[in-house]
């Protein structure tokens, strides 16, 4: 537990880019903000390290002007509430955290200010009033853009020429991830394509999902959520064991084997959350804040991966790719 509580992860920032007129407004008052990971602190360094990079930036600094007390749920969602408790105990400024934290955070405390950096849809999942006046002590950064989900199926068709047949692999204890698959669904049956859902609810029903497939797919299309990030390594293993190339929404599951990504810079959007919390801190209402949309998106292709499929990754994709990796 101590280790959780103060996993700093080697991305504190330096003070010498710290403002002095922010010093000189902040000396006195140190700051306490509870940040609650839904995976593991591996699977967010790099964004761990955008966001604190960026408090640095603004006149914040962990263990001088702010404290940063971080949690991880490691992939278990009973552990939100817990924390959120904890949280609360504390006594924290404003937390931090991702979407699927935020209804838990909300039981607990309607006061404190809560920033998510990740979030698929706060409105239609019911967490916010709407994108421009969130309206409660939630506010955040949606990673929802029109046809995104179209454009992941667009470009897997780039790779699979002759796509008919797709998977699509979801949490769907995860309200935002029901509402992803509906999108997909939807996008595919414009695309003329037929869906295969594999539904699943905790790790040991990712196994039998694939088991389940047979030669219904051609493309596995799997919807970020702490379930599938966490297991994303034997998910891609599974996939590439049955020749499924995979799209994800970030580049993460890329690295540990996925075929392809597309969606927002997820360390960008963290850079953002801390301008969040900035003007919380320094007294702007969470409810005032209007939600806000990503402003960046990455595509991001697996060379190893795709040799190892058998894939031709056609010229233009690797000339708009934002990572390459081989």
């Amino acid at each position: 537990m101590d280790m959780r509580r103060r996993e700093c992860l080697g991305v504190l920032v330096g003070t010498a880019t710290w403002p002095l007129a922010a010093r000189a407004q902040q000396v006195g008052k140190v700051r306490t903000i509870g940040f609650l990971g839904t995976t593991t602190p591996r699977t967010w360094r790099s964004w761990i390290a955008a966001f604190v990079e960026r408090l640095s930036e603004l006149g914040w600094v962990d263990g001088r002007t702010i404290a940063i007390e971080y949690r991880w749920a490691e992939g278990h969602p009973e552990r939100y509430a817990e924390f959120a408790v904890e949280f609360v105990r504390l006594k924290v400024d404003v937390i931090v955290t991702t979407v699927p934290a935020v209804a838990a955070l909300k039981q607990a405390t309607s006061v404190i200010p809560i920033v998510f950096a990740l979030g698929s849809d706060p409105v239609g999942g019911s967490l916010v009033a709407s994108l421009a006046r969130p309206g409660s002590n939630v506010t955040g950064l949606s990673t929802q853009a029109p046809d995104l989900a179209s454009k992941r199926l667009e470009l897997l068709r780039e790779v699979v020429p002759h796509l008919r047949l797709l998977a699509l692999l979801g949490n769907i204890e995860n309200p935002q991830i029901v509402l992803e698959v509906h999108e997909v669904e939807a996008a595919a049956k414009k695309l003329g394509l037929q869906v295969t859902t594999l539904e699943i609810r905790r790790a040991e029903d990712i196994v039998p999902a694939f088991g389940s497939l047979k030669d219904l797919a051609q493309a596995l299309y799997v919807c970020a959520d702490p379930l599938t990030v966490t297991n994303r390594e034997s998910i891609n293993t599974l996939a590439l064991n049955v020749r499924l190339p995979t799209m994800h929404d970030f580049r993460d599951p890329v690295e540990a084997g996925g075929l392809m990504s597309y969606g927002p810079n997820y360390s960008d959007q963290f850079r953002r959350a801390a301008e969040f919390v900035d003007k919380i801190l320094r007294g702007a209402k969470p409810g005032d804040i209007p939600i806000e949309q990503p402003t960046k998106f990455d595509l991001v292709i697996n060379l190893t991966t795709a040799k190892a499929l058998g894939i031709t990754i056609p010229d233009k994709l690797l000339a708009i790719a934002d990572g390459v990796i081989e």
